[in-house]
């Protein structure tokens, strides 16, 4: 493929990425405008991808993400290892203590929740799978963050600093890597209302055998249940929990 075709399939996978929950549909102009391509070029963007299924007419000429789209999160879920093998420990998990649990994995810098097994009384949650949720709020984010190295930490810290300060996070390295530090030694990290204020998360590292982690798993319950629960049982189900699924992934 030449210099000129691979930037230009690159452009038009971009149009994929101008949807999120603020621009569910977008106009040919809007991708031209935000591509910084011609109407002509974004037209032909849109009538490839309505072909293959990644993109569907909505009303007002505007057009949405696709059907396909669909599907290949099917396959995705078929192909992923931590559900592949994890499920039967999840659904242990949610059988011994009744609430949810939820797997979350760090894609870049995305964090996004890839599967949830239901308690006996789900809890309400603003995130599902499938959306981004904040970097350095709740449980499972700063489980994963901590599984990172030194210098993929420190990346993360110079690319999102202010982000992490406004998470209540410390605006220097020094003590910013202490406390991801402090969470690595621990092996689990307990947030309450940090993402949701309602809800109380206990949340463990799914490890690899190079000391980064495949995923995350959380315990999920309303904090009104906090006083009557037993927190320390539910820390040690949690990571006994990880810790089982990430030797059956080797």
């Amino acid at each position: 493929m030449s210099e000129s075709s691979s930037s230009s399939l690159e452009r038009m996978l971009g149009v994929l990425d101008l949807f999120d929950d603020t621009h569910r549909a977008r106009s040919a102009e809007d991708i031209a405008t935000l591509l910084e391509v011609s109407l002509p070029t974004s037209y032909r963007y849109v009538r490839l991808l309505l072909q293959a299924g990644l993109l569907q007419r909505v009303e007002d000429s505007q057009y949405a993400l696709g059907p396909r789209i669909i599907l290949l999160d099917h396959y995705i879920r078929g192909a992923d290892p931590v559900l592949q093998t994890g499920l039967p420990v999840l659904r242990e998990l949610v059988a011994a203590t009744g609430f949810d649990c939820v797997v979350t994995g760090l894609f870049g810098t995305q964090v996004l929740d890839t599967h949830r097994e239901m308690g006996g009384a789900p809890a309400t949650l603003a995130y599902g799978r499938g959306r981004p949720r904040p970097l350095f709020l709740g449980a499972a984010p700063k489980v994963l963050l901590a599984s990172f190295a030194p210098a993929a930490l420190k990346k993360v810290f110079e690319s999102q600093h202010a982000e992490a300060v406004r998470a209540g996070l410390p605006a220097d390295w020094s003590s910013f890597r202490r406390s991801f530090a402090a969470i690595r030694k621990a092996g689990h990290y307990v947030s309450r209302g940090e993402l949701e204020p309602q809800l109380v998360a206990v949340a463990a590292p799914i490890p690899k055998a190079d000391g980064g982690a495949w995923a995350a798993i959380s315990l999920v319950f309303a904090s009104s249940r906090l006083a009557i629960v037993d927190l320390d049982k539910l820390v040690r189900l949690v990571t006994d929990a990880a810790t089982r699924i990430g030797g059956r992934l080797g």
